[in-house]
């Protein structure tokens, strides 16, 4: 679906009937999509010019449409999703991409999901995590802090982790958790933030005019580094 949403072509005629609808009742579904993707994109070229080289994009859905692997080419990109289908749909997009590989795993098991990607990405470099429109998926009742605690533990100084979250002021996507920016920012922990910190997602280091109606889009963004 989410594909469908960003102009892409790997995607099915019920997702495009699903979304539609969704458009119709939700009507900042697009360009909050869109204005996701485009902060994934401003973020990973960001950190790649820290001298990052290798990404772990958790929650990706397909690799499709400007994900990471096209914003940086020379790179290492592991792409997650807990989903078999998707995982499967993945593998076989990336076939011809030598640098990037999709990993079958789950964002509440780090332990496992770092395990799967420790074969393609060298543990003891900076990674450049993306938790991007994932954690407003993961309900209080799962301790989503405590999870992303554990991942920004394991990861090498120099690394990046970047986060854009439904908030608490708009509607949640359907299913989601929108959170106030105190709770959002805390899944940064003691990691140093990046200007301008932790803003609606159109407005971190914006390179091109803003978006058409992505004025008061409820999600924010930000990307921080670990010391």
């Amino acid at each position: 679906m989410y594909d469908y949403l960003l102009g892409g072509k790997d995607n099915f005629a019920v997702d495009r009937e699903a979304l539609d609808r969704l458009a119709d009742l939700i009507p900042e579904a697009v360009p909050q999509a869109r204005a996701a993707r485009e902060f994934l994109q401003r973020a990973v070229r960001y950190a790649a010019a820290q001298g990052v080289t290798q990404f772990l994009d958790v929650g990706s859905g397909l690799p499709t449409q400007g994900n990471v692997h096209e914003v940086v080419p020379d790179a290492r990109v592991v792409y997650v999703d807990h989903d078999p289908v998707v995982a499967a749909h993945g593998r076989e997009l990336l076939e011809e991409q030598a640098g990037a590989v999709f990993v079958e795993a789950d964002l509440l098991d780090p332990a496992r999901m770092l395990d799967g990607a420790a074969g393609f990405l060298d543990p003891a470099r900076p990674v450049g995590v993306l938790l991007v429109s994932v954690l407003h998926f993961v309900p209080d009742s799962m301790n989503p802090h405590a999870v992303v605690a554990l991942l920004r533990e394991a990861l090498a100084p120099g690394s990046h982790l970047a986060i854009a979250h439904a908030t608490s002021s708009g509607d949640a996507p359907a299913g989601g958790t929108g959170r106030g920016p105190e709770e959002i920012q805390a899944f940064f922990g003691d990691f140093v933030m990046i200007e301008p910190g932790l803003v609606q997602a159109h407005e971190w280091r914006p390179d091109r005019p803003r978006l058409v109606g992505a004025t008061r889009l409820p999600l924010l963004a930000g990307m921080a580094w670990k010391p």
